[in-house]
């Protein structure tokens, strides 16, 4: 599973800088591979389990700077003969569900990174257990914002959650107001979106229109879209790149955009973020720990952990999302630039349950085929 890494301010090539920004799985295929990186563990205060705790997430999540290295670190120190290794299996959650179809062994504890999209596909492709209920077990897992939360099983626990938007050039275009703003001719070839097949943002924004057009009018609103020139790119990296090379004035992509990009040397009439309808489609992302866990208890200490203030605050700055948790504010730049949309939108699992797989196929066969 993969999430947006972040372009250099100039526009080429990408920095060290990695971040989750959105919530949904980009990558489709069952058969991906499995990369894994680890250290050795730090010795600190006493833990009630040790061992080592396996993390099944996104490649951007681990590596130099990022919330996962941080949140390695950091509950290495603490816990006496911990060690975490992470995996991102290229697959992400479709491994998981592959496997165990297949009766195969779960080779993880704790899967980071699900959103409800994925939730509702685990549920609708296995007939046993997943991921084990832990919302009751878990300290702090009460102090989680109601509306984030996602699972009504209590399995998977919402650790931050991000904002589509779009990114525009003021200097190009005006702010489109609405969703039906884009129709018109001032935007015609003017916004890049993301492939829904395969991204977490254009999945979101998708989502998105059909909570302002319906399910019934969704489909007819994408072909006016594409009729004006609407540019449909694989991922956010290739659409925010276009962007960047100045292809067009606009891109979906996310509310916490001016948290990295700006400062004396960065134009930031280029980065102004614009919320349609003046909402944003809210994209949490949850953990859950797997029903088959070998070491659970560590899994389960290890969630309480993410959710402390702490390190919801350092999730927040590294994996440039909010924080899931109740109160807590990351302050510095991040209070400064992180913008939160009027009215954030968003569909439950219980929507989404039976529908999201058939108008994702609808609007591919429709639109993105085309």
């Amino acid at each position: 599973m993969k999430r947006r890494t972040f372009l250099s301010r100039a526009g080429v090539g990408v920095t060290g800088l990695t971040a989750l920004t959105g919530c949904m799985g980009d990558s489709s295929d069952p058969d991906g591979g499995t990369e894994t990186a680890s250290s050795g563990g730090k010795t600190g205060t006493a833990s009630s389990s040790g061992g080592t705790l396996t993390i099944a997430t996104y490649s951007s999540f681990t590596g130099e700077d990022t919330a996962g290295n941080w949140l390695k670190s950091a509950f290495e120190s603490e816990r006496s003969g911990v060690t975490v290794e992470f995996q991102t299996p290229d697959s992400g959650i479709n491994q998981y569900i592959q496997r165990k179809s297949q009766s195969a062994p779960i080779d993880a504890d704790l899967f980071v990174g699900l959103n409800t999209g994925e939730l509702v596909r685990v549920d609708q492709q296995l007939d046993d257990q997943l991921f084990a209920a832990t919302s009751e077990q878990l300290e702090g897992a009460d102090s989680v914002k109601s509306s984030l939360q996602f699972d009504p099983n209590g399995r998977v626990i919402p650790y931050d959650t991000g904002y589509i938007s779009l990114v525009y050039d003021e200097g190009a275009v005006d702010e489109p107001q609405t969703f039906d703003s884009l129709l018109k001719p001032a935007y015609e070839d003017g916004l890049i979106v993301q492939n829904a097949q395969q991204s977490d943002p254009g999945r979101a924004f998708l989502l998105w229109s059909i909570k302002q057009k319906g399910p019934d009018g969704y489909l007819d609103y994408w072909q006016q879209l594409a009729d004006n020139g609407v540019q449909i790119l694989s991922d956010w990296e290739p659409a925010y790149q276009a962007y960047m090379n100045e292809e067009a004035p606009m891109v979906v992509s996310y509310s916490t955009d001016q948290v990295y990009y700006h400062g004396d040397d960065v134009d930031m009439s280029r980065h102004q973020v614009g919320f349609l309808n003046d909402q944003g489609y809210a994209n949490p992302e949850g953990m859950a720990q797997f029903a088959d866990a070998k070491n659970p208890e560590l899994a389960r200490e290890f969630m309480s952990f993410v959710l402390s203030e702490e390190a919801q605050a350092e999730i927040a700055v590294r994996n440039v999302q909010f924080p899931a948790v109740e109160g807590v504010e990351p302050g510095g730049t991040f209070g400064k630039y992180a913008l939160e949309p009027p009215e954030p939108v968003t569909f439950s699992y219980e929507e989404l349950s039976g529908n999201v797989g058939g108008w994702i196929e609808e609007w591919a066969r429709q639109i993105a085929s085309n």
